[in-house]
């Protein structure tokens, strides 16, 4: 073989082994393409992957994410007036949060939140009054808003007039609340439970003060007496009852017994000061003057007579002040606001006498002297009393 044949063989080996390393070369650079490639192509279908799966939770879910997004915007609410009645109470101290549960709860709204909603709409969160209301049940937030206003609270309204004696009174009170007297009987029996102050010394009498009340269909006969005497201590806090006494010489509770005889024994607001003054000035009369009050007569007697016949002046009683000097045992009535003033603030003068002269117009007369008491007794007999 030649030298040129060698060559040319020698040659075309190498040219063999040259496109093998270039193949191979070839195929490394492709390989390294493809991977590249699969690595981008895991980036983008990963995120992919988890938007699809997002997308199919919520696609699948999507009713009840609608749901729960409406629930937190949109409470669930009635719309209609309701039906059937339910009476709630708001305590003291409530929030219009607690009221709303106890809505729900009682079946008058349909949520709570509703309910919120309305009332901070309306501009009422902080205006809710304690009381009892009658409501509906299945009736719209907004409607409940405006039924719980103060206006249509369940009252009892009870009117006890000045001057009634304490069993008149529980009378009254029974009647116009509808409760059992004999459940005011007990309650008035109970110094304890009335929180009654202390110179009452456990009486009742002239210390349930009459005026006009409301109150709570739930309040028992101890709450509505108890409600009273309280309102009692106001009036004596106002008047200075403590101190006035003081400066009289006097008890609170002697103050309130010389109140309730002004009280039984006037015809007109007017002549109570001058009464009050007759009262002291035989009071602190000297000689000794007893008081003679016919008032206090009848009170001991059970009887309702102005004027007490001589033979019930003989009758001994405890409140029998034509026999006993000095005040009766204790309040014969419950006196209102002007008789315990003017039993603080009697007027000036010497009076020592008076006379309703006139029954029909109830002008009371007043005298010093017992010739001028004996012209108005005449005086009082001309006009048929």
């Amino acid at each position: 073989m030649s030298e040129l044949d060698m060559d040319f063989l020698l040659g075309a080996e190498d040219d063999d082994e040259g496109r093998d390393r270039r193949r191979s070369r070839g195929s490394g650079r492709s390989g390294n393409r493809r991977r590249r490639r699969r690595r981008n192509r895991g980036r983008f279908i990963a995120p992919l992957l988890a938007f699809i799966v997002l997308a199919g939770i919520i696609g699948g879910g999507g009713y009840f994410g609608y749901q729960w997004l409406r629930g937190a915007l949109v409470p669930d609410d009635y719309t209609g007036q309701g039906k059937g009645d339910v009476v709630i109470e708001i305590k003291e101290g409530q929030s219009a949060s607690d009221v709303a549960l106890e809505l729900e709860r009682q079946g008058v709204v349909a949520s709570a939140q509703a309910f919120t909603n309305a009332i901070a709409t309306a501009g009422k969160s902080a205006s809710l009054q304690p009381g009892s209301y009658t409501m509906r049940k299945g009736m719209s937030a907004a409607l409940a808003v405006k039924l719980l206003d103060s206006g249509n609270r369940l009252l009892v309204r009870v009117q006890i007039r000045e001057g009634l004696r304490l069993s008149d009174t529980l009378a009254q009170l029974a009647k116009q609340t509808g409760k059992p007297q004999k459940e005011f009987l007990a309650a008035a029996r109970s110094a304890r439970a009335l929180d009654l102050p202390r110179y009452a010394k456990g009486k009742p009498e002239g210390y349930i003060f009459p005026a006009t009340y409301e109150f709570q269909p739930k309040d028992t006969p101890a709450d509505i007496l108890g409600k009273m005497v309280e309102r009692f201590e106001q009036e004596a806090d106002k008047t200075g009852l403590e101190n006035g006494a003081k400066s009289l010489g006097r008890t609170p509770g002697e103050i309130i017994t010389i109140a309730s005889i002004i009280q039984a024994e006037a015809g007109r607001y007017e002549d109570m000061p001058k009464i009050a003054r007759v009262i002291y000035n035989r009071l602190q009369h000297q000689p000794p003057m007893k008081l003679k009050m016919d008032s206090t007569v009848m009170y001991g007697l059970g009887k309702y007579r102005t004027a007490a016949t001589l033979a019930e002046t003989r009758i001994d009683t405890k409140y029998n002040t034509y026999m006993h000097e000095g005040l009766p045992a204790g309040p014969i009535a419950n006196p209102g606001e002007h008789a315990i003033e003017a039993a603080l603030s009697p007027e000036k003068g010497d009076w020592l006498y008076f006379v309703a002269t006139d029954p029909d117009s109830n002008v009371t007369k007043f005298a010093t002297t017992d010739a001028e008491f004996k012209k108005l007794l005449d005086e009082y007999h001309r006009n048929g009393g």
